[in-house]
């Protein structure tokens, strides 16, 4: 995959030092020297201790990602909400895992992609996961098609332009629900369980807004952004103020009202595109198990 930047400022630099700038990582840089990449200027093969100056244009040929053998591929239709040479944005199905595990090495999003990119024919077929969901949560979820996007992904993450929303469906005591409100309260591992987390005072720090959508006297429909993003934090936030998710058993979530899974989806995506100037944001309905109880509330 090629990318090409036109140097603008008025001083001499490295080449090294302004592909940092664009996001580009010594391992991207060492995976160029070694495995078949090349850096241009002026369409003339630099190394990146080649001093720029003004208008040079820099052009980097990264090399193909060859697929994985230790990530199986599984020949099952995805619902694709976006794609581009370098995003994709599905809608992960509630049951499906994000990634496999050591014993699970199959049926998860991540194998249903790499089937879907080597039927495709892409050249880049390693699979990126930006956004992970857990297995019960349905919704939107995020892969970077090559690594470069999915290291200024990364970075964009880590900057906190991601604006990730989810719609939950939790019952319990309901109607002490704000409009709007903020739980925040410390999060850490529960040691009676493996896979519990609690609200504890050592935890680590925690915050979870929500918007109150509707409520009847059996469940409530809330909105829910993260500001942290701690494991299993909405189930452990709204279990810990008495209204724990239908259906989410590891958090005594009520299972009487037609649903058999955290009744939790992710709905809305906002973030900036890697490589464009563009904002782009994405907008799911409920999961058809959610959306029916939803409709009698």
């Amino acid at each position: 995959m090629e990318f090409k930047w036109i140097y603008q400022e008025s001083t001499e630099s490295l080449v090294r030092t302004f592909l940092k700038r664009q996001g580009i990582s010594k391992k991207l840089l060492a995976k160029i020297k070694f495995q078949g990449g090349k850096i241009l200027v002026n369409d003339t093969e630099q190394n990146v201790l080649f001093s720029l100056k003004t208008h040079d244009i820099v052009t980097v040929v990264i090399p193909d990602e060859e697929a994985h053998e230790t990530l199986l591929a599984d020949d099952v239709p995805i619902e694709i909400i976006f794609e581009d040479e370098h995003l994709l944005v599905v809608n992960k199905p509630a049951g499906i895992a994000s990634i496999p595990a050591q014993y699970h090495p199959r049926g998860t999003m991540a194998n249903r992609v790499k089937a879907y990119y080597v039927a495709q024919g892409y050249a880049d077929q390693v699979v990126h996961v930006v956004t992970r969901l857990d297995r019960d949560t349905s919704g939107l979820m995020l892969f970077a098609k090559h690594g470069f996007a999915h290291a200024k992904l990364d970075q964009s993450l880590q900057q906190k332009k991601f604006v990730k929303k989810y719609q939950a469906l939790v019952s319990g005591d309901v109607y002490a629900l704000e409009e709007h409100g903020n739980i925040s309260l410390p999060i850490g591992r529960d040691l009676s369980s493996l896979l519990r987390r609690q609200v504890i005072e050592t935890g680590q720090k925690a915050e979870t807004e929500y918007w109150l959508k509707k409520r009847n006297r059996h469940c409530a429909l809330v909105d829910v952004q993260l500001h942290t993003g701690r494991t299993h934090q909405i189930r452990v936030h709204f279990s810990a103020i008495g209204c724990p998710l239908l259906g989410d058993e590891l958090y005594d979530g009520a299972l009487d009202q037609g649903i058999d899974r955290q009744a939790l989806h992710c709905y809305s995506l906002t973030f900036p595109h890697p490589f464009k100037r563009e904002q782009l944001s994405f907008t799911l309905p409920l999961a058809e198990d959610m959306a029916t109880i939803a409709k009698t509330i």
